[in-house]
């Protein structure tokens, strides 16, 4: 495994970016997640899909599907695109601290 250096805390990650222990997880690690997708602030929507991701994994221990996603924010999955350009797998899932989906590539 390997360790991202975020404001002198060491978070570890695996081989892909995606955090290894759902709890080491706070609004700062997701600002640092999302700076290195290029997203440069967090708006409200941004969040709405966080918040939502972490509700459901919290909840589910899974991700939920992509579809599902959709429905509970109000979002078109071409707007979460747009909000997360690589998408709500590899994207929105890694920003809200996540496992890496079962199905991501």
């Amino acid at each position: 495994m390997a360790f991202i250096n975020i404001n002198g805390r060491e978070i570890e990650v695996d081989e892909d970016g995606f955090m290894v222990n759902f709890d080491d997880w706070d609004e700062e690690v997701a600002a640092a997640m999302a700076a290195v997708d290029g997203i440069p602030v967090l708006t409200g929507d941004h969040w709405k899909v966080i918040n939502y991701l972490r509700d459901y994994y919290r909840h589910f221990q899974i991700a939920p599907m992509i579809r599902k996603l959709c429905k509970e924010t109000g979002f078109t999955l071409k707007y979460i695109y747009e909000l997360f350009p690589s998408g709500p797998a590899k994207g929105a899932c890694r920003v809200a601290g996540l496992p890496k989906p079962t199905g991501c590539v």
